[in-house]
């Protein structure tokens, strides 16, 4: 197997051009350490500024694991104050994540624990495979469920955040699904058929205003749902000042016109 490290590949998906991160510590159900943590969020900065870019696919290496937790052989030697570095840098690895100005898709397979559900929750969308398995055990290892597990109630609601967390329960996939964490499930085979047919969907909207979107509904994530409201009333005029729904409604009268 190679070296632990972050694996990125430019491919064009749906007429577009998709960046592929996949998460490479297969020995280690590619479970994150500190190396790993700096490189990804150094990964995603670079690519928020690339402004040709429509959309990431973030994914595990392999088949066993999306991620499957934090590296343990780290967690099991720090004190305090390593303990507090190591959070803040996977907090940065999500908040990386969470920034990116594209819709970031995960492509769940096998486990998704601990660090990497929070890393799988910062993604936009979300598909696992039908043998994907969730979870945050960290209660079982004697730490609590911290930074991006902040994220769980808005997206499962507060009882099964509260379960999740209190018994460090794990849920196969359709459980996950019902519970709203992730968007879809398929076969181990079609997980990419899935993620195309979201990819495709973004293809159809203009690029400024998929990303114009996207800002918007993080900004609804963290103001009142009336500061929301005027925030949406700023990013409709604004898209006015790139010329993008002009020219597409144009495009959309012209093709009606033709039949």
């Amino acid at each position: 197997m190679a070296e632990p490290g972050i694996r990125v590949e430019f491919r064009e998906r749906a007429g577009n051009r998709v960046a592929e991160i996949a998460i490479d510590n297969q020995r280690r159900l590619n479970c994150l350490s500190t190396p790993l943590l700096v490189e990804l969020a150094a990964v995603f900065s670079r690519l928020s500024e690339d402004e040709a870019l429509r959309a990431v696919i973030l994914t595990g290496a392999g088949e066993k694991a999306f991620i499957g937790g934090a590296d343990l052989n780290e967690l099991g030697a720090f004190d305090a104050d390593t303990a507090r570095l190591f959070i803040t840098r996977l907090h940065q690895a999500c908040a990386a994540v969470r920034a990116c100005p594209v819709p970031v898709i995960g492509r769940i397979s096998g486990f998704c624990l601990g660090g990497g559900l929070e890393v799988a929750a910062c993604c936009d969308m979300r598909v696992a495979s039908e043998t994907a398995v969730f979870g945050m055990p960290e209660v079982h290892m004697g730490i609590p469920s911290v930074i991006e597990a902040a994220l769980l109630p808005g997206l499962i609601g507060w009882g099964k955040t509260r379960e999740m967390l209190l018994t460090g329960q794990l849920y196969g996939a359709e459980e996950a699904r019902a519970m709203g964490f992730v968007q879809k499930v398929a076969p181990a085979g079609e997980l990419d058929g899935a993620v195309d047919h979201w990819l495709a969907g973004i293809a159809r909207g203009t690029p400024k205003a998929v990303r114009a979107q996207k800002a918007l509904i993080g900004r609804w994530e963290r103001v009142s749902i009336e500061e929301g409201i005027y925030a949406g009333i700023d990013a409709l005029s604004d898209a006015y000042r790139t010329g993008e729904p002009q020219a597409a409604i144009a495009a959309f009268f012209a093709a009606k016109a033709k039949g």
